[in-house]
């Protein structure tokens, strides 16, 4: 027969399990509390208003000064403005427009696309970083050049944010253009030189791809796409086995269903994961809250969240229509780091050299040791390269294609 344990060992073990509900109350109570704060802000009444009934694309409709990350010297202002969906719908986005020192005449402009932010309303850079992976500020600002920032629409602006469609997103860049030029505090060119890193780069593309039919009076002039998300259906596969890869992959499924009919995620994921998946997507990245998304595509599948061929879906076949393949009226720069782990550099080479197999002016740059952040880190040889490139478009100097060595 067993014996009965003392009534002392019985106490002390109860304690021990007490000890270890409590614990466990306690870390799930924390847990909880750091899931609900890391919901992205809401931002402010700035981002809310409506459409003046009329207004065209690229319409002014709201201005104000802006300091939030501006350098010392310079001067801002954060602008909402009317644009389009890609189904033509209209639509607003929000933007920043900065300026450095004194200049006489016109300003030219630097037309800035953003990397991966998020997809979730309060993910804006204006909200967030304005300047996050920003290369080449100081200089741009040094040269006497205007910057203009778009946030793209349905990031502070009521979403969705259509991210990686890139119609929506050359529309987002184009307009801003429109409405930092009806400002009445600056004096901007004709002039633009779009640059673009990352999801950036990609929307970069979009815009040289869609501007002279879009908005010839834009005036691009050259596009610099840095690490663009190129070849999308290719590089999106190529990350599926890496944590950012698949918090990537739900940005992008989350993002793509929102706008196609024909995405839809419970058709495209691994069994059970798909309440994961959207709440992994409805947080921002690059400030702390994307700690607790990085923690959760950590339990996602080691080897992607998606299950079967994702050419043969309609993700992406829908992504391959993302992908830019031109024509281009202007010059482009594609810049890539060789150690990017992200955006590969081997997906790349190939993207670049079929763009100048159809004829495309390219000039092709690569960086030993740089990663997909650190291409447009201040230390980069980026920063000399892009500055000069951009200081020839300006000038109209002719350009010699320099396109990927076999």
């Amino acid at each position: 027969m067993f014996r009965e344990a003392p009534s002392r060992e019985r106490g002390f073990w109860s304690r021990i399990g007490g000890a270890a509900i409590g614990l466990a109350v306690i870390l799930a109570t924390a847990l909880g509390i750091l899931w609900f704060q890391a919901r992205p802000a809401e931002p402010d009444a700035f981002y809310s208003r409506a459409i003046p009934d009329g207004a065209p694309p690229g319409d002014l409709i709201a201005s104000q000064p802006f300091t939030q990350g501006v350098p010392a010297g310079a001067r801002a202002w954060r602008i909402l403005y009317a644009t389009t969906r890609a189904s033509g719908a209209p639509a607003t986005a929000s933007a920043v427009v900065m300026i450095g020192g004194r200049r006489d005449g016109p300003r030219d402009i630097i037309a800035w696309a953003h990397g991966t932010s998020g997809i979730a309303r309060g993910c804006a850079p204006s909200v967030l970083d304005p300047f996050a992976n920003m290369p080449a500020l100081a200089e741009l600002l040094a040269e006497g050049w205007a910057y203009v920032g778009t946030d793209y629409a349905g990031l502070g602006t009521t979403g969705p944010h259509a991210y990686l469609v890139g119609e929506e997103a050359a529309r987002g860049v184009l307009d801003s253009v429109r409405a930092a030029r009806r400002l009445p505090e600056l004096q901007l060119s004709g002039r633009t030189v779009v640059w673009g890193h990352s999801q950036g780069g990609n929307a970069a593309l979009w815009t040289g791809q869609r501007a002279p039919s879009l908005a010839p009076d834009a005036g691009v002039l050259g596009v610099a796409a840095l690490a663009p998300a190129s070849d999308l259906p290719r590089l999106l596969q190529a990350v599926q086995g890496t944590v950012i890869g698949r918090v990537m992959s739900s940005y992008a499924l989350n993002a793509y269903a929102a706008v196609y009919p024909d995405v839809r995620p419970d058709e495209l994921l691994r069994p059970g994961i798909g309440w994961l998946v959207r709440d992994v997507a409805s947080r921002c990245l690059g400030d702390w809250r994307a700690l607790v998304s990085v923690a959760q595509a950590v339990a996602l599948p080691s080897d992607g969240i998606l299950a079967g061929d994702l050419a043969s879906s309609p993700f992406g076949r829908r992504m391959a229509q993302n992908t830019p393949q031109g024509p281009f009226a202007m010059p482009l720069l594609i810049a890539q780091g060789l150690a990017d782990d992200l955006v590969t550099p081997a997906i790349q080479r190939d993207y670049a050299s079929a763009l100048c197999g159809r004829g495309e002016t390219i000039a092709y740059r690569t960086y030993a040791g740089r990663d997909h952040v650190s291409l447009v880190a201040p230390a980069s040889a980026l920063t000399a390269d892009l500055v000069a490139w951009t200081k020839e478009r300006f000038a109209g100097r002719p350009v010699e294609p320099d396109c990927p060595k076999p």
